[in-house]
C-alpha cells in the first residue's frame, strides 16, 4: 500500500521511527471503526504482538 510505501522510506531514510509510526498507523485505523486490517506489515505487527 502506499502507506506502508511512505513509512517505510522515510524510516529507511532515519526520518521517522517506523516501528512507531506503523503501530500508530494500523492502530488508528482500528480506532476508525475496522474490525479487519490487512497489510504489507502484517507479519512485522503480529511478531511485535506476540
Amino acid at each position: 500500500s502506499g502507506e506502508y510505501a511512505m513509512v517505510h522510506a522515510a524510516a529507511e531514510r532515519g526520518w521517522i521511527d517506523g516501528d512507531r509510526v506503523m503501530a500508530e498507523t494500523l492502530l488508528g485505523i482500528r480506532r476508525a471503526g475496522a474490525d479487519i486490517v490487512i497489510t504489507y506489515a502484517a507479519g512485522w505487527m503480529a511478531r511485535r504482538l506476540s
